[in-house]
């Protein structure tokens, strides 16, 4: 039978540095959004080379689930949840692709290219943008459809940010 070990033998303390590269979460006011920006005309170009096979060309007609589309749906018998008809922010849209897309590789969109991306997602569903460009301070300025579409839980109501 094998030697007990203790939970205080395994691994070691991470340093800051390596904290950091999992910090990257964006919050609905856009903060921890990183510097860089992107364009829809990029965004088009990354998102066909890395998401179209899953959401289909312009963000329709894939396996996965459609990006576009949907508005006015939410209250019918047949929602459609999309970027344009469902997402409350820009912002978190910006950290969901950089966290979770593309699907076979996470994590490997660089800054300007997550950004391009949200850019031509948000120009595919008619959502304006100020100029052609988005990036960490026009990002959090815009409007989405279903922004106020969200009513908080009261017993959420108390939970702080830790930043």
């Amino acid at each position: 039978m094998p030697a007990c070990s203790f939970a205080t033998e395994f691994g070691r303390r991470a340093a800051p540095s390596e904290i950091s590269l999992w910090d990257i979460d964006v919050l609905p006011d856009g903060t921890g959004l990183p510097d860089g920006s992107g364009t829809v005309t990029q965004g088009e170009i990354v998102f066909n080379d890395n998401c179209s096979a899953c959401h289909g060309s312009k963000g329709v007609g894939g396996p996965k689930d459609a990006l576009v589309g949907g508005r006015g749906s939410l209250a019918s018998d047949h929602p459609i949840k999309t970027i344009g008809s469902f997402w409350p922010y820009a912002t978190t849209l910006f950290d969901y692709i950089r966290r979770a897309m593309p699907y076979p590789a996470p994590g490997s969109l660089s800054d300007d290219d997550t950004y391009a991306v949200v850019a031509y997602l948000l120009d595919l569903n008619g959502i304006p943008l100020d100029g052609a460009k988005v990036d960490r301070r026009s990002l959090p300025s815009i409007q989405m459809p279903n922004r106020d579409g969200f009513v908080p839980e009261p017993a959420f109501r108390v939970i702080k940010n830790s930043r």
